[in-house]
């Protein structure tokens, strides 16, 4: 494969075959990567590349591992390491956009563990397209679970290899027929998909679709409190390795191409062959980061210049006087807002104890972490967020969402059965230099809360302060989202005070 040079508009589908892994805290380690460079005009095939990798530790390639994709360690004993394929792979993917199916929880994430091990910087795409995500908004579930095997054996093209190469160019025809039929479906009347006499569940909930606030609600933020799912395509799974594309929550769709141009249709791929050769990687208001940023920004709006006395104290909030609706968000896209007496609902609350620190669990478009950390709940902050909930997923049902609804407040046991709740901390990339949306202070004893300036974006720094058993003030926003097939109201942190043990 010669990729080098021209303008890169070419789009990128890939993906990576790797370990299993077994007990708690194992990598993975990458068997074999694949890859085919398509023509965005005409949607297809160009060029490839594909190759097995040989791990530094053979002893990694285990029964389950062979179970998933048949690669043995007498596959890999005399291919090359990664390190000798990565000049190859970065060519392949620097500045392209990346296109795949579960690539924005899998391998992208995989991609750039394998550069950092070999202490490289890792190639960034141009923009994302994960083909999971956009076939369960924009196709439905009525394929099924939305795996590639189940969507392969639905359009009848054969079975999944589970191979790199092989999966790829299945991906693109998987692509090709969901963009053909929802095309055909898109100059019907609306009566004749309703009604299922095109195929079942034509009528999808979709972002993009005028008619997204009928069938349902909208909401541009993921689930990170929700288990995240980790192995693509693979039909096994473990305690410590769930299947990959089961309940899947994805932060963007498509990032940063294509999002304002697509909404008048269900799937137009014109607007994708335009946009590729665009060089901007500014996201717009349907990228999750932005609208993560406008909620924040909105609630910002309501902070006085004197402190945070728009965020109420639990024990300040009257239950009956919570109220949710349907509020306008973009392109005639709704979402649930929660108010407290005709105001956006905040709330702030003092000594709350940390339970579990940061976790980076969870994934942007490009695999950079999104940050969060759990805390043990108040009965007070409890009664107020479950009489949110409530009202929030009512609404939900009433609406037509068919997501499941993953309730803010955790009562799962664990010490003393202390219910627990998760503080999302917003980040944005500024170039090549993420941040945080949240600010930051911390307090000795009786001081004056101190603004910490962090110098670079140090997850572990953060980490340290936010150890199990510290005491935090939270000033936070309550936003509601519905997103691939899961809905329910993020804790957004707009302040933190960290008191100092």
């Amino acid at each position: 494969m010669v990729v080098s040079g021209g303008d890169r508009s070419e789009i990128a589908f890939f993906d990576v075959e790797t370990t299993v892994p077994t007990r708690p805290g194992q990598g993975y380690a990458i068997l074999e990567f694949g890859a085919i460079l398509v023509c965005p005009k005409k949607l297809v095939e160009v060029d490839n590349y594909s190759t097995l990798v040989r791990p530094a530790d053979l002893s990694l390639i285990n029964t389950l591992s062979v179970r998933c994709n048949g690669i043995t360690k007498t596959d890999v004993v005399s291919a090359p390491t990664f390190s000798e394929i990565a000049d190859r792979v970065y060519d392949i993917l620097q500045g392209r956009i990346w296109a795949g199916h579960n690539i924005l929880r899998f391998d992208c994430p995989r991609i750039r563990e394998a550069f950092a091990e070999i202490n490289r910087p890792p190639p960034e795409p141009k923009g994302t397209i994960d083909s999971l995500a956009i076939l369960t908004q924009k196709f439905g579930r009525r394929a099924g679970d939305m795996k590639m095997a189940t969507l392969a054996a639905y359009f009848g093209l054969g079975q999944q290899t589970h191979r790199s190469l092989d999966d790829v160019r299945m991906n693109l025809e998987v692509v090709k027929y969901c963009a053909t039929v929802l095309f055909l479906e898109s100059s019907l009347p609306d009566g004749l998909i309703e009604n299922g006499w095109v195929s079942p569940n034509a009528a999808t909930r979709s972002r993009s679709n005028g008619s997204a606030s009928r069938n349902g609600m909208i909401m541009g933020t993921t689930d990170s409190s929700s288990p995240s799912t980790e192995i693509e395509n693979h039909q096994i799974s473990s305690p410590t390795n769930p299947n990959r594309e089961g309940h899947l929550h994805v932060p963007s769709l498509m990032t940063p191409i294509t999002a304002k141009k697509a909404h008048s249709d269900p799937f137009n791929m014109g607007p994708l062959s335009v946009e590729v050769e665009r060089q901007t990687l500014q996201s717009d208001n349907m990228d999750e980061e932005s609208s993560l940023e406008s909620s924040l920004n909105a609630a910002a709006e309501s902070v006085g210049s004197s402190g945070y006395p728009a965020f109420l104290e639990p024990d300040a909030v009257n239950i009956p006087s919570i109220s949710v609706s349907l509020a306008p968000l973009y392109h005639g896209i709704q979402r649930i807002q929660v108010t407290h007496r005709d105001v956006l609902l905040q709330l702030c609350c003092t000594r709350l104890k940390v339970r579990f620190g940061v976790s980076t669990k969870f994934v942007d478009y490009a695999g950079r972490p999104r940050l969060s950390f759990v805390v043990d709940a108040t009965p007070n902050l409890c009664r107020v967020l479950d009489a949110c909930d409530g009202l929030a997923q009512k609404l939900s049902v009433d609406s037509g969402s068919s997501s499941e609804w993953r309730p803010i407040v955790t009562r799962k046991g664990g010490f003393m059965n202390l219910p627990t709740v998760r503080f999302q901390i917003p980040t944005v990339a500024d170039g090549s230099v993420s941040r945080w949306l949240t600010e930051i202070y911390q307090k000795e004893l009786s001081a004056t809360p101190q603004r910490l300036v962090f110098s670079r974006f140090d997850v572990a720094e953060l980490d340290a302060l936010l150890t199990p058993g510290t005491f935090v003030d939270t000033y936070f926003s309550l936003d509601p989202y519905d997103y691939q097939q899961s809905a329910g109201i993020r804790l957004v942190a707009k302040k933190l005070i960290i008191q100092s043990n």
